[in-house]
């Protein structure tokens, strides 16, 4: 038998001792997120922008409010597999995800034209700033 992979026996592996826990166990049988999903923000010319990768969501999955000046992007999702006519349920798997991005949002932003769309998992969050907070050019002053 080959050192990191679970026997049977009572006694762990060399793999399972090295890590502490059962890692395999631990990847295969466990659905859904254990976390939040990675987000980029960035600071755009005129406008912020939000990037959360939340693959496998549909738009309709996500929640996003706005109170107080902070952005909150939620989802919770869950999907159960059905027995069909003249079917046998082997092997099943219940897929529920959770989770809850809060962002304070900075002073200069335009909450009334705040966006989103959701394309290929990336939900993108546009926050356009007022006029006073874009960024211009730099300009000569004259000297008088």
């Amino acid at each position: 038998m080959l050192p990191f992979v679970r026997s049977n026996r009572n006694t762990p592996s060399l793999f399972d001792e090295f890590f502490g826990k059962d890692v395999w166990n631990d990847f295969f049988e466990k659905s859904g997120w254990n976390s939040s999903p990675n987000v980029n923000v960035y600071d755009k010319k005129d406008h912020y922008e939000i990037e959360l990768a939340a693959p496998g969501l549909d738009k309709k999955d996500f929640h996003i409010d706005l109170k107080d000046n902070l952005l909150t992007i939620s989802s919770e999702k869950q999907e159960e597999k059905k027995e069909e006519k003249d079917s046998k349920v082997v092997f099943c798997e219940f897929n529920y995800s959770k989770f809850s991005r809060s962002f304070q949002l900075p002073d200069g932003v335009d909450a009334n034209k705040i966006e989103a769309n959701h394309k290929n998992g990336v939900l993108t969050v546009s926050l356009p700033k007022r006029e006073e907070y874009k960024s211009h050019e730099p300009r000569m002053i004259e000297i008088h």
